[in-house]
C-alpha cells in the first residue's frame, strides 16, 4: 500500500480518492472546498489542511483539478514542488493542454520529481464504479510503478507514449464524445418532431451501428430533460479549446470538432455551462425553434 496525497476532490477526484482509501492506501486529500473531504474521510482517508500537509510523507501525489492553470498552481506556486520529497511520483489525472504537461514534466524532472499525465474518461459514473479509461503519458518505469494505482480506479489503462501523449489522446477522446453527444441530441429532436416513440427508437439504435457508450449513458438525460452534471459543459468547452488549439499547432483540420466547439460555447453563453454536456440538446431545440425548460 502507498501513502498518497490526492489534491482536488471534485466530481471525479472525490470518488477516485475514496476508492484508493477503501483499497487500503493511506490517502490524505486536500480540496479548496472542505465539505467535499467528508466522503474521503468516511472511506478511511484523511482531510489535509493544505497542499503542504497533504504531501508530507507522500510517496505519490495525485492531482485532479479542472484546467491547466489549476495544475500549474498546485505544482509550482507554494505547492507540490516546494513541499513534496524529491523522487515523489506525481500523477496528474486532470485534462489539460499537452504543451503545458510537457513543460511541467520538464520542471518536475529538474526539481527531482517524476510526472505522469494520466487523464481519464468515463465521467462521474466511471469514477464511482472504478471503470475509468486512463491514457498515460510518461516514463515506462514510472508507469509500471503507478499501475497498481491506476488499476484501483480504472479498468482500461494504456501507456500511450511520453509526457503529453496522455493529454493528446484525451483531447481526441473529448472530440469524439462531443461530436457523438451533438449527433445524439440532433437525432432526439428529429425523432420527437416525427412523433416517434423515443424510448423504443433509442433502444433499436443502441443495438445497431449507431450504438455507443454516449447513447447508453446520455440518452436518459435527454429523454427526461434532466441535466444534472456528470461532466459539465464548462469543462467540455475547455477541452474543445484544447482540441482546436492543438490541431492548429499540428497543422491539421478538425472541421466538425470546430463546429461542435462553437455549439459548446453557445451553450455556455446561454447560461448552461454548469449543466451536463448532454444539455447540448437544449441548443438543438433552440435552433429548431422549440421551447425549452
Amino acid at each position: 500500500m502507498s501513502r498518497i496525497a490526492f489534491i482536488g476532490l471534485g466530481v471525479m477526484g472525490n470518488p477516485m480518492a475514496a476508492r484508493l482509501a477503501k483499497a487500503g492506501h493511506e490517502v490524505a486529500g486536500y480540496n479548496n472546498v472542505p465539505v467535499r473531504e467528508a466522503i474521503l474521510e468516511m472511506s478511511g482517508g484523511r482531510a489535509a489542511t493544505s497542499i503542504a500537509d497533504a504531501v508530507d510523507g507522500a510517496e505519490i501525489v495525485a492531482i485532479m483539478v479542472p484546467d491547466s492553470p489549476d495544475v500549474q498552481q498546485v505544482l509550482t506556486r507554494d505547492g507540490v514542488f516546494d513541499h513534496a520529497a524529491p523522487g515523489t511520483l506525481i500523477i496528474d489525472f486532470s485534462s489539460i493542454r499537452p504543451d503545458v504537461t510537457v513543460d511541467l514534466a520538464r520542471q518536475a524532472k529538474a526539481r527531482g520529481f517524476r510526472l505522469l499525465d494520466a487523464p481519464v474518461s468515463g465521467g462521474q459514473k466511471g469514477a464511482i464504479d472504478a471503470t475509468l479509461s486512463i491514457m498515460v503519458g510518461g516514463d515506462d518505469q514510472d508507469f509500471a510503478e503507478a499501475l497498481p494505482i491506476f488499476e484501483t480506479v480504472g479498468k482500461t489503462i494504456v501507456h500511450v507514449g511520453g509526457n503529453g501523449a496522455g493529454q493528446t489522446v484525451k483531447a481526441a477522446n473529448q472530440l469524439i464524445v462531443a461530436v457523438n453527444i451533438q449527433a445524439l441530441a440532433e437525432a432526439v429532436v428529429f425523432l420527437q418532431a416525427h412523433h416517434v416513440d423515443l424510448t423504443a427508437a433509442l433502444d433499436v439504435l443502441a443495438g445497431g451501428l449507431a450504438g455507443s457508450k454516449v447513447l447508453d449513458q446520455k440518452r436518459e438525460n435527454m429523454v427526461r430533460h434532466q441535466f444534472t452534471p456528470g461532466f459539465r459543459i464548462d469543462l467540455h468547452h475547455k477541452d474543445m479549446g484544447i482540441v482546436t488549439s492543438a490541431a492548429r499547432e499540428a497543422g491539421v483540420v478538425v472541421p466538425v470538432g470546430a463546429f461542435v466547439a462553437q455549439l459548446m460555447a453557445a451553450a455556455r453563453a446561454n447560461g448552461e455551462g454548469s449543466l451536463d454536456h448532454s444539455a447540448l440538446l437544449l441548443g438543438v431545440e433552440r435552433l429548431s425553434g422549440l421551447a425549452t425548460s
